[in-house]
């Protein structure tokens, strides 16, 4: 658990909602109407494992794995990969196919869009991360710093 506390904010966001996220593909992503003529109409509840499910699953894991080898563990690995280009690659791609899913499934349910907003975490997480390797450090999150006044005041 000190190892968990000691990561970084984005590691922590990636370790936090990929887990979330490959889970939530066991949930009901879409609440399909059914026809049934003169019998009625009945309502089917679909979960996220589809084509689009699996290859975000596998995107998932893949981030997951990256930033547990790269951060949790003292695995040797390549230097010239960039490992944490890959995850943001992985992150943000996980991202854009679970907004492709819930825009693009028939009936998606609430929860879907919900769980596009973990993936989003997800991503942010993977930016992060890739930002923390960046010798400006994070592009588009600055930092104050305590007792530090802002420009404007």
């Amino acid at each position: 658990m000190k190892k968990f506390g000691s990561l970084s904010i984005g590691a922590k966001l990636v370790l936090s909602a990929g887990p979330i996220l490959f889970l939530s593909l066991f949930f009901n992503w879409q609440m399909l109407r059914v026809d049934y003529g003169p019998s009625g109409v009945a309502k089917m509840p679909q979960d996220g494992w589809d084509a689009w499910g699996l290859l975000i699953g596998v995107l998932v894991i893949a981030t997951v794995t990256l930033v547990v080898l790269r951060r949790l563990t003292e695995v040797e690995m390549s230097e010239d990969v960039p490992w944490e280009t890959i995850a943001l690659g992985t992150g943000l791609s996980a991202l854009v196919i679970a907004v492709l899913k819930s825009i693009t499934d028939a009936d998606s349910t609430w929860a879907s869009y919900g769980f596009v907003a973990v993936a989003g975490v997800l991503a942010a997480g993977a930016y992060l991360v890739w930002a923390d390797t960046r010798e400006g450090g994070a592009p588009f999150v600055k930092r104050k710093r305590r007792g530090e006044f802002s420009p404007t005041a």
